[in-house]
This record gives C-alpha cells, sequence and structure tokens, in this order.
C-alpha cells in the first residue's frame, strides 16, 4: 500500500456490505462459466479525480482473490474530468469484478467531489491555510479517510497549479498522513473554555499544558471576541509580538460578532474594501460579506481593532462554513484570514457523488445497455 492506504472493508466483511444482486450474480457466473469483461466508470457532473483509495482496495481484494486486473486510469490524480466522461476503465474476469462494484463505487465518487471542492476553496485563497475538520461531519472513519483523501488531492492541485499554501494539515492523527504529518492538529474546543470559566483562563491552561505549542484561542464562547482577544492577547504579550499567538473566531450565525451590526459591518468594510458593498449582491453573499456570524466584516474589524492596540503580529483563524462559496466572497472582500478550519468541502448534495460503472464489453465483444453508447471506445 502506498501512503493511501485504503483502509476499506476486508475479504470477510465484503460480502454482506455487497448488493445482493452482485453476489447471485456472481454464483451464477461461477456456476454457469466466465468470461473477460471491462467496465468504464463515470461521474454526472464535473469532479477532480480522486481514486487512489478506491483503486488501491480494489488492487486488494483482486490479489486476495488470486486474480489479476486491469485498472486504467486516463487521468492523473487531481486532474479535472467532465461529466460523463470515464474516470477510469477495469479489465478482469467477470467472477471476480462484479460483486466488488458497490464497495468501489462507495469509495469513488465523494472523494472526487470532495477534491474538487477543496480545490476551488485553495485557489480563492491562495495565501490561507487551511486545517481539515471534516472528521465530526463524516458518517464513521471510513468516510473520513475519503474526505480527507479528496481534500488533500484538492490541495496539492491548487499548490501545484497557482502556488497556494492550501491544506496543512488535519485534525484527527489517523488523517494527518495525507497532509504529510505525523499528528493532528488543534488547540481548543468551546467546551474548553466553558470548562475554564473564561477564555483568558482556558488560554492560561492551555499553554501551561503544551507551552511549547503556538497559542491558539477560541474567543467566541461568552459572545466577546473583541473584549477577550485584547484580554489574551495583553496576558502574552510576548507570544503576540512572536507572532506564536492566535484568535479563532467560530462565532455562529445567530448572532453578530461583538460591536458589529449590519451599518457598522457595512461602515467596517467600507473602510477596508469599499468596492464589496457596491453593486449587486444575493444574500448569500451579503451574508458572508457582512452578516451574523464569521463574515468578512467581522475578520477585518479584529484585524483593526488588534493592530490599533499594537498586536499586528496576532493572527486570525476562522471558522464556520467556509464552503467554496464563502472563501468566494472572503477573496473578493481581502479579509485578513491566516488560517481557515473546515469541513465544508464535503459535498453538500450527497446524490452528486454517485459514481455509475457500466460494463462495456463481454469477452472483447463491445456491449453497453441501450443510452450509454458514449462509453463505447471510439
Amino acid at each position: 500500500m502506498s501512503e493511501y492506504d485504503s483502509y476499506g472493508p476486508t475479504p470477510a466483511q465484503q460480502p454482506e456490505l455487497t448488493d445482493t444482486y452482485f453476489l447471485n450474480t456472481r454464483r451464477i457466473v461461477q456456476a454457469e462459466g466466465d468470461c473477460e469483461v471491462e467496465y468504464a466508470v463515470f461521474m454526472r457532473r464535473p469532479v477532480t479525480y480522486a481514486g487512489r483509495l478506491a483503486v488501491e482496495w480494489l488492487q486488494s481484494m483482486a490479489k486476495h482473490r488470486n486474480v489479476d486486473i486491469e485498472i486504467r486510469q486516463p487521468h492523473a490524480e487531481g486532474a479535472w474530468v467532465g461529466a460523463g466522461e470515464p474516470l477510469c476503465f477495469i479489465n478482469g474476469p467477470f467472477s471476480a469484478l462484479v460483486d466488488m462494484e458497490t464497495i468501489f463505487l462507495q469509495r469513488l465518487g465523494g472523494s472526487c467531489v470532495a477534491a474538487y471542492n477543496a480545490y476551488n476553496m485553495c485557489v480563492e485563497l491562495p495565501n490561507v491555510s487551511f486545517l481539515a475538520m471534516d472528521a465530526r461531519h463524516c458518517a464513521g472513519s471510513d468516510m473520513t479517510q475519503l474526505m480527507a483523501y479528496g481534500a488533500a488531492v484538492g490541495s496539492n492541485k491548487a499548490k501545484a497549479k497557482t502556488g497556494a499554501i492550501g491544506f496543512i494539515g488535519s485534525s484527527t492523527d489517523s488523517t494527518a498522513h495525507f497532509f504529510g504529518r505525523d499528528k493532528g492538529m488543534g488547540t481548543m474546543p468551546h467546551a474548553l473554555v466553558g470548562y475554564a470559566g473564561s477564555t483568558l483562563r482556558a488560554a492560561e491552561l492551555f499553554h501551561e499544558t503544551v507551552p511549547n505549542m503556538p497559542l491558539t484561542v477560541l474567543v467566541d464562547y461568552f459572545g466577546q471576541e473583541i473584549t477577550d482577544s485584547l484580554e489574551v492577547a495583553r496576558r502574552f504579550p510576548d507570544l503576540a509580538a512572536e507572532g506564536k499567538l492566535a484568535f479563532r473566531l467560530d462565532t455562529h450565525g445567530g448572532r453578530f460578532l461583538e460591536g458589529l451590526d449590519t451599518p457598522n459591518s457595512y461602515a467596517v468594510l467600507d473602510r477596508h474594501v469599499p468596492y464589496a458593498t457596491r453593486g449587486y449582491r444575493t444574500d448569500a453573499e451579503l451574508k458572508h460579506l457582512m452578516g451574523t456570524g464569521v463574515s468578512a466584516a467581522a475578520i477585518w474589524y479584529l484585524r483593526e481593532t488588534l493592530d490599533k492596540h499594537g498586536f499586528d503580529k496576532v493572527r486570525i483563524v476562522a471558522s464556520s462554513g467556509f464552503g467554496p462559496d464563502k472563501c468566494r466572497m472572503f477573496s473578493f472582500a481581502k479579509a485578513p484570514v491566516d488560517v481557515i478550519g473546515t469541513g465544508s468541502y464535503l459535498p453538500q448534495i450527497w446524490s452528486e457523488t454517485y459514481a455509475t460503472a457500466d460494463i462495456i464489453s463481454y469477452g472483447g465483444v463491445p456491449r453497453v445497455k441501450a443510452g450509454r453508447e458514449f462509453l463505447l471506445r471510439k
């Protein structure tokens, strides 16, 4: 296995996780006679190709069954693939492949869409570091692997094409290797701030426990993002001056950042990026620019406040709903954010992740179901 270990079902687990009609077909083929088949795999929307985990799982199953298969991948990892364009071709014995389809497709589509989203996010904000925080939103550890892998593929593509910083790590140890790390990254959740009783005390507890790590403090728990940021910065002036102190905004969408409302948010943007509020904006775009929660105006307001008080080296970390659309608007408003923690590269519409595999030849004879002739080799 490569660094992208497949983490898929074992041979013993595979049958009970597979659609019954594939299991029945395998039994029929084994009894009536095998033949060589060729599958073409495609998706109905544009994606970024991230097939390694799916391919490695299929290869490991073929090795277990002691059969030779060929998997041809016309696209390099990270390549853009159009809707309906084959992602890969699979050749081998029908009996060895037919019951692999369920799990193979499960492991393919979601990663490709996550890679597509992550790429666009990194390209929109090339000077921002991203942290993969998808684990809590995933339906189990297997999905976590697939989504983090997709984010890494999209990030690597953005780095190669645009020089973007991209994703620098993930929140869990188990997916850190996708980003070239041994351990997960992160500092404190809201629960620690609640336990400590104050934002300052939470910062002190964290720094006392792991003094050699840069200190990133979550400042929205008490709804006093500005007040608490300044208090912590004054408590740790050396860290602030050395650029080893950061404040993370995770303000929820039910309220504005401390000191802001709609008029004040307009005013903040007008001071820094006056063009941002000119012209037509959709409701969603206005929300990202100057609405409640972690808006571009909120980032600008915290930045100008820190700079005004002499804390210009303190960094700003943001989280809360940073998908491609929000990243696009933050780029438009030149929001001075240093790091974004996000799991919002996960596909929003799961039906868009459905990959499809069709057999396009049996025993070397081209044959495909009606309507899928576009998959046949020209």
